[in-house]
């Protein structure tokens, strides 16, 4: 096995982080193709710390053999000020299907996470076109930055937001402190808070392998089963 490529990765202690044993986590039916993480970030700032710490995970991310991919929430109408045709919209809806996992990662402003991250997560409904749900099942981690001491305020309203989308919401978090004094120009250097971000995105990629491919299980609601039971019995039960 060829040895992985840590150049992007100046902060990481190798040795410490080993592969991740798919075949321990996996489904007998997984479809066998690298796990696929979305992030979104909350922040429209030249110099974004929440973009920045998606950054981050991501590329630990694909050290760790998952496909990656960022939104861009530039643009993003206001809910309910724009339709879901909206080119951003259906781009960030497309994205929430494709992927099976999602990082979140807001700034906290005023004491919460940001109208910007909220407006991203309420684009995504609980239902769409043919009952699909983008949300239901799949892994979230989050994340927030802090201008000042540690809070966990934006942390902690994202993960009542993965409650509703039916998200399996894993049980680590990351939380950064005065982040302009802890980033080195686009990088999060060696320390503690860069460990607890490999921390979240290891716990991520495990729980992902685990969910996936059983999520279809995991998430069946007696309620709906009843409905449908209900549903077959009027049909059947109809007099011409």
């Amino acid at each position: 096995m060829a040895e992985a490529d840590l150049s992007d990765l100046p902060a990481l202690v190798a040795q410490a982080l080993p592969r991740i044993d798919v075949d321990a986590l996996c489904a007998p039916d997984d479809p066998d193709h690298p796990p696929r993480i979305l992030l979104l970030y909350g922040s429209l700032r030249d110099v974004s710390y929440s973009r920045r710490a998606a950054e981050e995970a991501a590329r630990i991310l694909r050290h760790l053999g998952c496909e990656t991919r960022m939104f861009d929430p530039s643009g993003l109408p206001l809910v309910d000020d724009g339709e879901a045709t909206h080119p951003k919209v259906v781009e960030l809806r497309d994205l929430a299907v494709w992927a099976e996992g999602m990082v979140w990662s807001s700034p906290e402003r005023h004491g919460a996470m940001t109208g910007l991250m909220k407006t991203q997560i309420d684009w995504l409904p609980l239902s769409m076109t043919g009952g699909i749900r983008p949300t239901q099942g799949k892994t979230l981690a989050v994340m927030q930055v802090s201008g000042g001491s540690q809070s966990f305020n934006a942390v902690n309203q994202m993960r009542i937001l993965g409650r509703w989308m039916r998200m399996v919401t894993i049980p680590n978090q990351s939380s950064i402190a005065k982040a302009w004094l802890e980033f080195e120009g686009d990088r999060l250097p060696a320390g503690p808070f860069y460990a607890r971000v490999v921390d979240v995105m290891e716990e991520l990629v495990k729980f992902t392998w685990m969910v996936r491919g059983r999520s279809d299980y995991l998430v069946d609601r007696y309620s709906e089963r009843v409905e449908s039971v209900a549903e077959v019995h009027n049909r059947v039960s109809r007099k011409d």
